[in-house]
């Protein structure tokens, strides 16, 4: 027996964490897709040190950290369970919309892309020249600005679940596709202005970067609230689990809200993390051209301030 349409067996075994994270293939959409992310970004790399130039190992651990996680929800069993089971769909859709886009936005695939990409000739416009031309964009300054970010954000949960939306995607393959990219992009999206690692239109300073991720949280926590209290199931999708899996609706449906409230928090630690770590280094960076300057020209500017206080002095003698 199928369900929705996408040729997936309903009579599948008790769910267990082995039979969750055993290969399966997947989605052969998101097996290739994370193929040809990994792929670029090694050449990428690869293009950087035959030239001499170095690059983050870390940044290269990042990223490939990243894919593996879309590659872990999607193309493994769980693929297959969240297709009935509301609960291990939730682990999908927070995994793709919360910590694939910060694990590969820390890898700074942008930044990577415009250096590895050559230069075009002078009057010719290349990919490079493209990518910069996008960037600096008035179209990716609205989408990644937070009165459209954080909107989205919230959307793509409330206007997903709480709306025949999400049992409409289900029943086709395609729509199933649609809604899982949909997650991994309003994910990127929402933190890509945040992270701050990579050049983009939106780039505010750290106290407004951790004001924003604060303020997408709380959401989270609250969906997740509501459909822990919810007091019947919300979704026709998994309103009958095949009976194989030998679970109740409305108690996977509470299990799939507390996933979302605990979820919430994970992001936000991280990219804390990532943001301290971020100023930290700046203030350093700045110290240290600081320090430079000073070397060059005699500190020229504690000189002239120390004149002045003896102009000062000098007055008051007077």
């Amino acid at each position: 027996m199928d369900h929705g349409g996408h040729g997936m067996h309903m009579d599948l075994p008790p769910f267990t964490l082995g039979r969750g994270l055993s290969f399966s293939g997947g989605d052969p959409f998101f097996l290739i897709g994370c193929l040809v992310a990994l792929v670029l970004y090694g050449w990428g790399v690869l293009r950087l040190r035959r030239r001499g130039d170095s690059w983050s190992p870390g940044r290269t651990v990042a990223f490939v950290t990243g894919v593996l996680t879309v590659a872990l929800v999607m193309c493994t069993g769980l693929n297959d369970y969240g297709m009935v089971m509301f609960s291990v769909h939730m682990v999908q859709h927070m995994v793709l919309s919360m910590l694939s886009p910060i694990l590969i936005l820390l890898g700074a695939p942008v930044t990577l892309t415009l250096r590895a990409l050559p230069a075009a000739e002078r009057g010719r416009t290349g990919p490079r020249e493209l990518l910069v031309k996008l960037l600096h964009s008035r179209y990716l300054r609205i989408i990644t600005h937070p009165a459209f970010t954080l909107p989205l954000f919230i959307a793509s949960l409330y206007g997903l679940y709480f709306s025949p939306i999400f049992d409409s995607l289900m029943q086709t393959r395609t729509g199933h596709i649609a809604m899982m990219v949909h997650f991994l992009l309003v994910g990127l999206l929402f933190f890509w202005p945040i992270m701050g690692v990579d050049p983009g239109p939106h780039r505010p300073g750290y106290v407004m970067r951790m004001l924003e991720l604060f303020a997408g949280m709380p959401f989270h926590a609250f969906f997740g609230i509501a459909v822990m209290m919810a007091s019947e199931p919300m979704l026709t999708t998994f309103e009958h689990p095949p009976a194989s899996l030998g679970i109740d609706a409305l108690g996977d449906q509470t299990a799939a809200g507390g996933i979302a409230w605990a979820f919430s928090e994970i992001p936000s630690v991280v990219v804390l993390v990532a943001l301290l770590f971020q100023w930290y280094t700046s203030e350093q960076r700045q110290a240290r051209r600081g320090d430079r300057a000073a070397d060059r020209d005699g500190d020229a500017e504690l000189v002239a301030y120390n004149a002045y206080l003896a102009s000062l002095e000098a007055r008051g003698r007077g």
